[in-house]
Order: structure tokens, then sequence, then C-alpha cells
């Protein structure tokens, strides 16, 4: 079952147990779903990768909301947020450890024959599409970064 089936039938799901947070925040992911399908050159389709950068998109920006709701305190539309972020992020695979992330990146490194700082675009390339919806691209940069310098 592809990532769009599955999220319509967590839909009828999260309506007949009434739970609204699941059921809004399942809706926005269909949405997006929908756009991203029919954007121009979508071809009417969505790729599983497209969908789950759709998904690191959408946590992303809960995640972002939820902050700036706290620090205007608002916590109930934080806790609203956080709680949809939730809801989002068990269709994104497992985020990597830190030191599973370096694990990776190291390999990645080798298999690029990667040597130095000059060679950052070559391996951010690489890594931003085998690691894409796994760790943060932040992290992904600063790390590859250290392990260049080296």
């Amino acid at each position: 079952m592809d990532l769009y089936a599955q999220i319509e039938a967590d839909i009828k799901a999260a309506m007949l147990a009434r739970d609204h947070i699941r059921l809004q925040a399942l809706r926005g992911i269909k949405k997006e779903f929908i756009e991203g399908k029919t954007a121009p050159g979508a071809n009417g389709e969505l790729s599983d990768e497209a969908a789950m950068k759709i998904l690191v998109k959408m946590a992303k920006q809960r995640r972002e909301s939820a902050r700036i709701y706290s620090e205007q305190n608002r916590p109930e539309l934080a806790a609203e947020e956080l709680a949809e972020c939730e809801v989002i992020e068990q269709y994104l695979p497992k985020a990597l450890s830190e030191d599973e992330l370096r694990t990776e990146l190291e390999r990645i490194i080798a298999a690029t024959g990667a040597s130095g700082p000059g060679d950052m675009g070559r391996v951010m390339g690489v890594a931003t599409k085998e690691l894409a919806g796994r760790a943060d691209g932040k992290a992904i940069s600063t790390m590859v970064r250290a392990l260049l310098a080296k």
C-alpha cells in the first residue's frame, strides 16, 4: 500500500475513532499530497520519495509553529501543533542517532572519494538523497563539514 492510500485509510479510522487532532493532521497531509500530485510536471503521480519530502517539510513547519506559539505564551496552540507533528512523524522513517549519522556519512564520504572541504557539495548531494527523512539537512551539513575538515 502506497503512502497516499495509507493516509486515506487512516483518515477513515480517525473519523470512526473521533480523534480530532489526528484527523486534522491527516487531512492536512492529504491536502499537501493532492497539491503535490497536481503540481506542474507531476503527471498526476506522487512518488513515495516526493511524499517523504512533503512530510518532512510539514513536520518541520509544525515544530517551528509550536516554538513560535510557545514564545508568544500560547501553550494550547503549541500543544496542538506538536500533537499534529507527532502524527506526521509516524509516517516518516526512524530518525538516525548522531552515531548512526556519522557512520552513514563516513561511508558516503568514502564512496564519493571526498578528501577535503572542497568536496562538500558532492558529499551533500549524495547524503541528502540517501538520508532524506531520516536526518535534518542542517545536522547533515554540520557533520559533513566536521568530517571533511579532519
